[in-house]
Protein backbone atom coordinates (compact mmCIF):
# COMPACT_ATOMS: atom_id res chain seq x y z
CA UNK A 1 0.00 0.00 0.00
CA UNK A 2 1.30 3.16 -1.19
CA UNK A 3 1.29 6.55 1.26
CA UNK A 4 0.46 7.99 -1.85
CA UNK A 5 -2.95 6.58 -2.75
CA UNK A 6 -4.07 7.01 1.19
CA UNK A 7 -5.94 10.21 1.33
CA UNK A 8 -8.64 10.52 -1.03
CA UNK A 9 -10.78 13.58 -2.58
CA UNK A 10 -13.49 12.47 -0.57
CA UNK A 11 -11.42 12.03 2.64
CA UNK A 12 -10.16 15.45 2.60
CA UNK A 13 -13.82 16.66 1.85
CA UNK A 14 -15.23 15.01 5.07
CA UNK A 15 -12.03 16.26 7.45
CA UNK A 16 -12.95 19.45 6.43
CA UNK A 17 -16.52 18.92 7.05
CA UNK A 18 -15.41 17.50 10.56
CA UNK A 19 -12.79 19.54 11.47
CA UNK A 20 -15.03 22.94 10.59
CA UNK A 21 -17.96 21.40 12.63
CA UNK A 22 -17.59 22.53 16.50
CA UNK A 23 -17.77 19.52 18.74
CA UNK A 24 -16.67 21.43 22.15
CA UNK A 25 -16.25 18.77 25.42
CA UNK A 26 -19.59 17.38 26.64
CA UNK A 27 -21.82 18.68 23.39
CA UNK A 28 -19.70 15.96 20.66
CA UNK A 29 -23.18 14.88 19.38
CA UNK A 30 -23.32 16.48 15.98
CA UNK A 31 -19.68 15.85 15.23
CA UNK A 32 -20.24 12.39 16.06
CA UNK A 33 -23.16 11.84 13.91
CA UNK A 34 -21.00 12.99 10.82
CA UNK A 35 -17.95 10.80 11.84
CA UNK A 36 -20.64 7.76 12.05
CA UNK A 37 -22.09 8.47 8.68
CA UNK A 38 -18.57 8.72 7.16
CA UNK A 39 -17.79 5.15 8.74
CA UNK A 40 -21.27 3.64 8.18
CA UNK A 41 -20.26 1.64 5.10
CA UNK A 42 -16.76 0.21 6.48
CA UNK A 43 -18.54 -1.18 9.73
CA UNK A 44 -20.62 -3.92 10.83
CA UNK A 45 -22.34 -2.14 13.72
CA UNK A 46 -22.49 0.96 16.40
CA UNK A 47 -21.84 1.23 19.78
CA UNK A 48 -23.09 4.72 21.19
CA UNK A 49 -23.06 5.16 24.81
CA UNK A 50 -24.76 7.72 27.77
CA UNK A 51 -22.65 10.59 27.36
CA UNK A 52 -21.94 10.82 22.84
CA UNK A 53 -18.80 8.09 22.74
CA UNK A 54 -19.44 6.46 19.30
CA UNK A 55 -17.62 3.15 18.45
CA UNK A 56 -17.85 1.79 14.76
CA UNK A 57 -17.84 -2.44 15.04
CA UNK A 58 -16.33 -4.50 12.57
CA UNK A 59 -17.01 -8.67 13.69
CA UNK A 60 -18.65 -7.72 16.47
CA UNK A 61 -19.60 -11.77 17.20
CA UNK A 62 -15.75 -11.91 18.33
CA UNK A 63 -14.60 -12.76 21.14
CA UNK A 64 -10.78 -11.47 21.04
CA UNK A 65 -11.55 -7.45 20.48
CA UNK A 66 -9.04 -4.80 19.45
CA UNK A 67 -9.75 -1.06 20.11
CA UNK A 68 -8.01 2.00 17.66
CA UNK A 69 -9.23 5.14 19.78
CA UNK A 70 -9.17 9.12 18.71
CA UNK A 71 -11.07 11.50 20.60
CA UNK A 72 -13.86 13.37 19.23
CA UNK A 73 -14.03 17.14 21.77
CA UNK A 74 -12.05 19.97 21.35
CA UNK A 75 -11.79 22.67 24.00
CA UNK A 76 -13.95 25.46 24.64
CA UNK A 77 -15.28 28.02 27.16
CA UNK A 78 -18.36 28.64 29.47
CA UNK A 79 -20.12 31.50 30.08
CA UNK A 80 -19.25 32.04 33.63
CA UNK A 81 -20.60 35.80 34.73
CA UNK A 82 -22.70 38.21 32.35
CA UNK A 83 -21.77 41.72 34.00
CA UNK A 84 -24.89 44.64 34.33
CA UNK A 85 -23.45 46.52 31.06
CA UNK A 86 -23.84 43.26 28.77
CA UNK A 87 -20.15 41.59 29.06
CA UNK A 88 -19.78 37.59 29.04
CA UNK A 89 -16.61 36.31 31.67
CA UNK A 90 -15.75 32.68 31.36
CA UNK A 91 -14.20 29.78 32.56
CA UNK A 92 -12.43 27.01 31.02
CA UNK A 93 -14.22 23.75 28.99
CA UNK A 94 -10.90 21.65 28.92
CA UNK A 95 -7.45 23.45 28.65
CA UNK A 96 -8.35 26.69 26.57
CA UNK A 97 -5.71 29.49 26.34
CA UNK A 98 -6.24 32.37 27.65
CA UNK A 99 -2.82 33.98 26.13
CA UNK A 100 -4.71 34.15 22.40
CA UNK A 101 -8.36 34.44 23.39
CA UNK A 102 -7.89 38.90 22.84
CA UNK A 103 -9.19 39.91 19.34
CA UNK A 104 -10.89 36.26 18.89
CA UNK A 105 -14.02 35.75 17.23
CA UNK A 106 -16.51 33.20 18.98
CA UNK A 107 -19.37 31.53 18.47
CA UNK A 108 -21.55 31.42 21.63
CA UNK A 109 -23.68 28.15 21.38
CA UNK A 110 -27.28 28.79 22.95
CA UNK A 111 -30.92 27.03 22.03
CA UNK A 112 -31.44 29.60 19.23
CA UNK A 113 -28.50 28.83 17.42
CA UNK A 114 -25.03 30.45 17.28
CA UNK A 115 -24.52 34.10 18.60
CA UNK A 116 -21.51 36.16 17.68
CA UNK A 117 -18.98 37.85 19.90
CA UNK A 118 -15.40 38.94 20.29
CA UNK A 119 -12.99 38.66 23.32
CA UNK A 120 -12.17 42.36 23.61
CA UNK A 121 -9.11 43.55 24.72
CA UNK A 122 -8.05 47.33 25.71
CA UNK A 123 -5.95 49.04 22.85
CA UNK A 124 -2.30 49.30 22.76
CA UNK A 125 -2.54 53.13 23.52
CA UNK A 126 -4.32 52.85 26.68
CA UNK A 127 -2.21 49.95 28.34
CA UNK A 128 -0.26 51.17 31.11
CA UNK A 129 3.39 51.70 29.69
CA UNK A 130 4.93 50.91 32.66
CA UNK A 131 3.85 47.51 33.61
CA UNK A 132 1.49 45.68 30.91
CA UNK A 133 -1.20 43.60 32.21
CA UNK A 134 -1.07 39.55 30.58
CA UNK A 135 -4.34 38.28 29.37
CA UNK A 136 -5.62 36.12 32.29
CA UNK A 137 -8.85 33.74 32.84
CA UNK A 138 -9.95 37.08 35.40
CA UNK A 139 -9.66 39.72 32.86
CA UNK A 140 -10.49 37.89 29.67
CA UNK A 141 -13.87 39.26 28.23
CA UNK A 142 -16.51 38.75 25.25
CA UNK A 143 -18.45 41.32 23.67
CA UNK A 144 -21.39 40.78 22.28
CA UNK A 145 -22.70 43.94 21.25
CA UNK A 146 -24.95 44.62 23.90
CA UNK A 147 -25.26 46.93 26.37
CA UNK A 148 -27.02 45.58 29.00
CA UNK A 149 -26.79 42.07 30.81
CA UNK A 150 -30.58 41.96 29.39
CA UNK A 151 -30.01 42.41 25.79
CA UNK A 152 -27.55 39.38 26.57
CA UNK A 153 -30.09 36.97 27.79
CA UNK A 154 -32.49 38.06 24.96
CA UNK A 155 -30.16 36.95 23.02
CA UNK A 156 -30.40 33.28 24.60
CA UNK A 157 -26.96 33.97 26.21
CA UNK A 158 -26.98 32.39 29.86
CA UNK A 159 -24.55 30.74 32.08
CA UNK A 160 -23.50 27.67 31.21
CA UNK A 161 -23.57 28.05 27.47
CA UNK A 162 -20.36 26.71 25.48
CA UNK A 163 -18.21 28.83 23.57
CA UNK A 164 -15.87 27.67 20.27
CA UNK A 165 -13.84 29.97 18.05
CA UNK A 166 -14.86 29.75 14.33
CA UNK A 167 -11.38 29.31 12.89
CA UNK A 168 -11.95 27.01 9.92
CA UNK A 169 -10.02 24.11 7.78
CA UNK A 170 -7.31 25.21 5.59
CA UNK A 171 -4.12 23.61 3.60
CA UNK A 172 -0.95 25.52 3.73
CA UNK A 173 2.13 25.07 1.17
CA UNK A 174 -0.24 22.17 0.00
CA UNK A 175 0.81 19.72 2.67
CA UNK A 176 0.16 21.49 5.92
CA UNK A 177 -3.21 20.90 7.08
CA UNK A 178 -4.22 24.20 9.87
CA UNK A 179 -7.44 23.88 11.85
CA UNK A 180 -8.54 24.46 15.73
CA UNK A 181 -9.57 20.95 16.67
CA UNK A 182 -7.12 19.12 15.05
CA UNK A 183 -6.29 18.20 18.12
CA UNK A 184 -7.89 14.87 18.48
CA UNK A 185 -10.43 14.84 15.65
CA UNK A 186 -7.59 14.47 13.39
CA UNK A 187 -7.38 11.04 15.12
CA UNK A 188 -10.94 10.47 14.96
CA UNK A 189 -10.95 10.76 11.07
CA UNK A 190 -7.24 8.57 10.83
CA UNK A 191 -9.02 5.98 12.27
CA UNK A 192 -12.07 6.06 10.18
CA UNK A 193 -9.69 6.27 7.16
CA UNK A 194 -8.11 2.92 8.48
CA UNK A 195 -11.69 1.24 8.31
CA UNK A 196 -12.31 2.26 5.19
CA UNK A 197 -8.82 1.08 4.11
CA UNK A 198 -9.71 -2.75 5.31
CA UNK A 199 -12.83 -2.24 3.70
CA UNK A 200 -12.04 -1.47 0.08
CA UNK A 201 -8.98 -3.39 0.65
CA UNK A 202 -11.24 -6.69 1.83
CA UNK A 203 -8.83 -7.35 4.95
CA UNK A 204 -10.98 -10.03 6.86
CA UNK A 205 -9.42 -9.54 10.22
CA UNK A 206 -9.38 -12.93 12.71
CA UNK A 207 -10.90 -10.65 15.57
CA UNK A 208 -13.62 -7.62 16.66
CA UNK A 209 -12.54 -4.03 15.31
CA UNK A 210 -13.54 -1.41 17.48
CA UNK A 211 -12.96 1.95 16.09
CA UNK A 212 -13.53 4.31 18.90
CA UNK A 213 -14.30 7.87 18.96
CA UNK A 214 -14.43 9.06 22.38
CA UNK A 215 -15.78 12.09 24.00
CA UNK A 216 -14.71 14.60 26.72
CA UNK A 217 -10.93 13.56 26.42
CA UNK A 218 -9.83 17.00 27.75
CA UNK A 219 -11.13 17.08 30.58
CA UNK A 220 -9.76 13.77 32.12
CA UNK A 221 -10.09 11.03 29.47
CA UNK A 222 -13.43 10.68 30.85
CA UNK A 223 -15.04 9.04 27.48
CA UNK A 224 -12.38 6.28 27.30
CA UNK A 225 -12.84 5.75 30.70
CA UNK A 226 -16.43 4.84 30.40
CA UNK A 227 -16.44 3.21 26.93
CA UNK A 228 -13.88 0.69 27.73
CA UNK A 229 -16.00 -0.78 30.58
CA UNK A 230 -18.27 -0.90 27.97
CA UNK A 231 -16.54 -3.01 24.96
CA UNK A 232 -14.19 -5.12 27.70
CA UNK A 233 -11.10 -4.38 25.05
CA UNK A 234 -8.21 -7.18 24.78
CA UNK A 235 -5.63 -4.27 22.89
CA UNK A 236 -6.17 -0.70 22.25
CA UNK A 237 -4.15 1.44 20.15
CA UNK A 238 -4.48 5.13 20.95
CA UNK A 239 -4.16 7.84 18.26
CA UNK A 240 -3.60 11.35 19.56
CA UNK A 241 -1.21 14.31 18.96
CA UNK A 242 1.81 15.41 20.31
CA UNK A 243 4.16 18.61 20.36
CA UNK A 244 6.46 19.10 17.76
CA UNK A 245 9.38 20.56 19.31
CA UNK A 246 11.53 22.32 16.95
CA UNK A 247 9.31 25.32 17.21
CA UNK A 248 10.27 28.30 19.15
CA UNK A 249 10.39 28.29 22.40
CA UNK A 250 9.77 25.08 23.05
CA UNK A 251 12.69 23.28 25.31
CA UNK A 252 13.92 19.84 24.20
CA UNK A 253 15.64 18.95 27.19
CA UNK A 254 11.56 18.70 28.39
CA UNK A 255 9.39 18.11 25.62
CA UNK A 256 11.90 15.39 23.63
CA UNK A 257 12.67 16.06 19.86
CA UNK A 258 9.67 15.61 17.66
CA UNK A 259 8.75 17.46 14.08
CA UNK A 260 6.25 17.59 12.20
CA UNK A 261 6.76 15.76 8.61
CA UNK A 262 9.09 13.35 10.36
CA UNK A 263 6.92 10.37 10.89
CA UNK A 264 4.14 9.10 13.56
CA UNK A 265 5.76 9.26 17.32
CA UNK A 266 5.90 6.31 19.49
CA UNK A 267 5.86 7.02 23.01
CA UNK A 268 7.62 5.09 25.60
CA UNK A 269 5.38 5.24 28.90
CA UNK A 270 4.59 2.83 31.96
CA UNK A 271 1.22 2.50 30.53
CA UNK A 272 2.41 1.39 27.06
CA UNK A 273 2.19 -2.64 26.93
CA UNK A 274 6.44 -3.06 25.68
CA UNK A 275 5.31 -6.00 23.52
CA UNK A 276 2.42 -4.02 21.57
CA UNK A 277 4.90 -0.90 21.29
CA UNK A 278 7.64 -3.26 19.83
CA UNK A 279 5.11 -4.84 17.31
CA UNK A 280 4.39 -1.39 16.18
CA UNK A 281 7.96 -0.83 16.03
CA UNK A 282 9.16 -3.36 14.15
CA UNK A 283 6.02 -3.73 12.08
CA UNK A 284 7.29 0.40 11.11
CA UNK A 285 10.63 -0.65 10.24
CA UNK A 286 9.31 -3.63 7.99
CA UNK A 287 6.82 -1.68 5.65
CA UNK A 288 9.83 1.47 5.68
CA UNK A 289 7.25 3.78 7.53
CA UNK A 290 9.25 6.69 9.20
CA UNK A 291 8.59 7.35 12.72
CA UNK A 292 10.17 9.17 15.89
CA UNK A 293 10.16 7.91 19.54
CA UNK A 294 9.32 10.22 22.95
CA UNK A 295 9.06 9.31 26.56
CA UNK A 296 6.57 10.47 28.63
CA UNK A 297 6.43 10.44 32.63
CA UNK A 298 4.33 8.71 34.87
CA UNK A 299 1.64 9.10 32.18
CA UNK A 300 0.73 9.96 28.78
CA UNK A 301 -1.84 12.24 29.06
CA UNK A 302 -3.68 10.77 26.67
CA UNK A 303 -6.76 7.92 26.36
CA UNK A 304 -3.92 5.44 26.57
CA UNK A 305 -3.84 5.84 30.42
CA UNK A 306 -7.46 5.09 30.83
CA UNK A 307 -7.65 1.67 28.11
CA UNK A 308 -4.63 0.89 30.07
CA UNK A 309 -5.75 0.69 33.37
CA UNK A 310 -9.16 -0.63 32.86
CA UNK A 311 -10.53 -3.96 33.07
CA UNK A 312 -7.15 -5.26 34.85
CA UNK A 313 -5.14 -4.50 32.60
CA UNK A 314 -5.87 -3.64 28.89
CA UNK A 315 -2.42 -3.86 26.15
CA UNK A 316 -2.36 -0.40 25.16
CA UNK A 317 0.19 1.30 23.05
CA UNK A 318 0.05 5.37 21.67
CA UNK A 319 0.99 6.35 17.85
CA UNK A 320 0.97 10.14 18.40
CA UNK A 321 0.69 12.87 15.40
CA UNK A 322 3.22 15.64 15.29
CA UNK A 323 1.38 18.88 15.91
CA UNK A 324 2.54 22.66 15.71
CA UNK A 325 0.51 25.01 18.24
CA UNK A 326 -1.38 22.82 20.26
CA UNK A 327 -4.79 24.43 21.68
CA UNK A 328 -4.48 27.28 19.48
CA UNK A 329 -6.54 27.94 16.99
CA UNK A 330 -4.23 27.23 13.90
CA UNK A 331 -3.24 23.64 15.03
CA UNK A 332 -0.64 22.68 12.03
CA UNK A 333 0.05 19.26 10.83
CA UNK A 334 1.48 17.31 8.04
CA UNK A 335 -0.48 15.32 5.51
CA UNK A 336 2.43 12.41 5.24
CA UNK A 337 2.36 12.28 8.77
CA UNK A 338 -1.55 12.10 9.07
CA UNK A 339 -0.94 9.55 6.18
CA UNK A 340 1.82 7.34 7.99
CA UNK A 341 -0.18 7.31 11.15
CA UNK A 342 -3.11 5.43 9.01
CA UNK A 343 -0.38 3.13 7.66
CA UNK A 344 1.18 2.44 10.52
CA UNK A 345 -2.38 1.33 12.17
CA UNK A 346 -3.19 -0.44 9.59
CA UNK A 347 -0.62 -2.66 9.50
CA UNK A 348 0.04 -3.32 12.91
CA UNK A 349 -3.60 -4.11 12.68
CA UNK A 350 -3.01 -7.25 10.23
CA UNK A 351 -0.04 -8.35 12.03
CA UNK A 352 -1.88 -8.83 15.47
CA UNK A 353 -2.81 -12.31 16.07
CA UNK A 354 -5.77 -13.47 17.58
CA UNK A 355 -5.99 -14.64 20.81
CA UNK A 356 -2.96 -12.42 21.15
CA UNK A 357 -1.73 -12.07 25.41
CA UNK A 358 1.06 -9.43 24.40
CA UNK A 359 2.54 -12.09 27.84
CA UNK A 360 5.56 -11.37 29.00
CA UNK A 361 5.43 -14.58 30.36
CA UNK A 362 5.37 -16.75 27.80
Amino acid sequence: MSTESILKKSSITFLENYLNNASPTGYEAEGQKLWMEYIKPYVDTFITDTYGTAVGVINPEAPYKVVIEGHSDEIAWYVNYITDDGLVYVIRNGGSDHQIAPSKRVNIHTKNGVVKGVFGWPAIHTRNRDKEENPKISNIFIDLGCETKEQVEKMGVHVGCVITYPDEFMIMNENKFVCRAIDNRMGGFMIAEVARLLHENNIKLPFGLYITNSVQEEVGLRGAEMITQTIKPNVAIITDVCHDSTTPMIEKKIEGDTKIGRGPVVTYAPAVQNNLRELILNTAIEKGIPFQRLASSRVTGTDTDAFAYSNGGVASALISLPLRYMHTTVEMVHRDDVENVIKLIYETLLKIENEETFSYFK
